[in-house]
């Protein structure tokens, strides 16, 4: 189904960026402080190619990490706090035209790692694709619409942003790998506090 097809557009893309060809490992840059990762943080090709930018406050994410493709295309904007996902999380379609920025896949608010306040989806065309409420993690409102532009029931509304939930959660827990497999090289003291 081309609908369903484009809609893991991103996952795709970030299963590529987690898994380079063996003859192109990544080039980790970034500082350490007391044995954790500090700083900004760059994961390029050897080639040069940057591939994921973002920093590292006491180990722990914060501010934006970008990821982008092998083509250059910028296909994530995670915003951290502490940590967590907090703040306007974006997925673009890889596969732009040369010269042209991606579209938009995706806009959501989150608050402490869960979605909390708008989010909203387009169809590779640019077209709506569906417009949510979230609180806390939990659905309050959903608004859909197919690639034709005809709208969805409420019952197919909800469950549209139910599969696209998942989707997202594999999508940014594939991002997180990523970084997670890449970390600066600390050296943390022997019998140091961990925070």
């Amino acid at each position: 189904m081309v609908g369903e097809a484009a809609r893991l557009a991103v996952l795709v893309a970030a299963a590529a960026l987690a898994a380079p060809a063996a003859a192109e490992p990544f080039d980790v840059r970034g500082a350490c402080r007391d044995g954790e990762p500090q700083g900004i943080y760059e994961l390029r090709e050897t080639r040069g190619a940057l591939r994921v930018l973002g920093a590292f406050s006491r180990g722990k994410r914060t501010g934006s990490f970008i990821y982008w493709t092998t083509a250059g295309d910028r296909i994530a904007h995670l915003p951290y706090d502490e940590g967590a996902i907090s703040g306007t999380v974006a997925l673009w379609y890889p596969g732009a035209a040369p010269g042209r920025e991606p579209q938009q896949q995706l806009e959501a608010a989150y608050a402490r790692g869960v979605p909390s306040g708008p989010k909203r989806s387009w169809h590779p065309d640019g077209s709506r694709r569906g417009d949510y409420a979230y609180e806390r993690g939990a659905l309050v409102a959903a608004r859909a619409w197919r690639a034709n532009g005809s709208v969805l029931s409420d019952e197919s509304a909800r469950a549209q942003a139910a599969r696209d939930a998942d989707d997202e959660a594999k999508t940014y827990a594939t991002l997180v790998a990523i970084v997670d497999r890449n970390l600066p090289a600390c050296s943390r003291a022997p019998n140091a506090p961990r925070r």
